[in-house]
């Protein structure tokens, strides 16, 4: 399989690759540019590719863009055809989140074998057609996506906690139940829930240089401040405040890769009143300095 080659006139947008094991791979695409992105990467036939839009929008083309998918905020596409390559050439909009899964027929045959003839797409009659789905986003798989996106953990585990979340979103993809969502969190099943904590942090996001306390921000998106705090918790896996904090760092991080812009700029575009409170910050997060990171 091919490197993933994105486009160059890029500010901010980051992707990430992780093989977690032979013939399986993690992709997260973040585009935080007013620019769409467009995101090229070879993939054979034998892979099934599993594409979820967590924020804003995408459009997969095919066959030099002679037919598309799009794909909405909190959906996912499904693509299977084991008779043809399907390249991924993704155009990300401004403002978009995607996560996505290439495994290979082979290996998830290895995972779902007893089960084949439970999905339809991989039993005898209909195993070697091409299959295409796309569907909503359940609120337990928001969860597993989002915990996918915004982990912060050491770099010895990462990898470890990556399958781990890969297998638990394949799992809930695949789940024929309707109390998984229900198992994950009660407060969660509803969708109206989601959308305000979802609401929560992209106010956060676009305010993050003065951000609302947290009651202003609880009253702004209509929830309790607990309610607030422990779905917030519950999806982005981490408090508010600690999440914007990583978010705010990521992002000088990329500001600093541009060449754009000067320490004390950088400091005020994420928050931070002085060039020395906002170096101490990025040194607490990443273990050395601004000006040491970009040489």
């Amino acid at each position: 399989m091919a490197n993933l080659s994105t486009s160059k006139n890029i500010a901010v947008g980051s992707m990430e690759e992780t093989q977690i094991e032979d013939g399986f791979f993690v992709l997260k695409f973040q585009n935080e540019t007013d620019e769409v992105q467009c995101i090229i990467r070879k993939i054979d036939s034998s892979f099934i590719q599993f594409h979820y839009c967590i924020k804003g929008a995408a459009k997969f083309n095919f066959n030099s863009s002679s037919y598309a998918f799009d794909v909405a905020e909190d959906y996912s596409l499904l693509l299977y055809n084991p008779q043809r390559d399907l390249p991924i050439n993704l155009e990300l909009q401004p403002k978009s989140w995607m996560v996505s899964l290439l495994i290979s027929i082979q290996k998830f045959h290895s995972l779902f074998s007893k089960e084949a003839e439970l999905i339809h797409f991989l039993n005898e009659e209909n195993k070697d057609k091409k299959y295409y789905d796309n569907k909503p986003i359940s609120p337990a798989k928001a969860v597993v996506l989002n915990q996918i996106m915004h982990q912060n953990l050491h770099s010895s585990i990462e990898k470890l906690y990556l399958t781990a979340k890969s297998y638990e979103l394949l799992s809930l993809y695949f789940n024929r139940s309707k109390e998984t969502d229900i198992e994950q969190c009660p407060f969660l099943v509803d969708e109206q829930n989601v959308l305000k904590i979802k609401e929560a942090k992209d106010i956060i996001i676009a305010r993050m240089a003065e951000p609302p306390g947290l009651q202003e921000l609880a009253n702004e998106v209509g929830l309790t401040l607990k309610k607030l705090k422990d779905g917030f918790k519950q999806i982005y896996g981490d408090s508010v405040f600690s999440f914007l904090f990583d978010y705010k760092m990521e992002y000088a991080r990329k500001l600093l890769e541009t060449n754009l812009y000067n320490i004390n700029e950088i400091a005020l575009k994420v928050g931070y009143s002085t060039a020395s409170h906002f170096i101490a910050a990025f040194k607490k997060k990443y273990g050395t300095t601004p000006k040491k990171y970009i040489q």
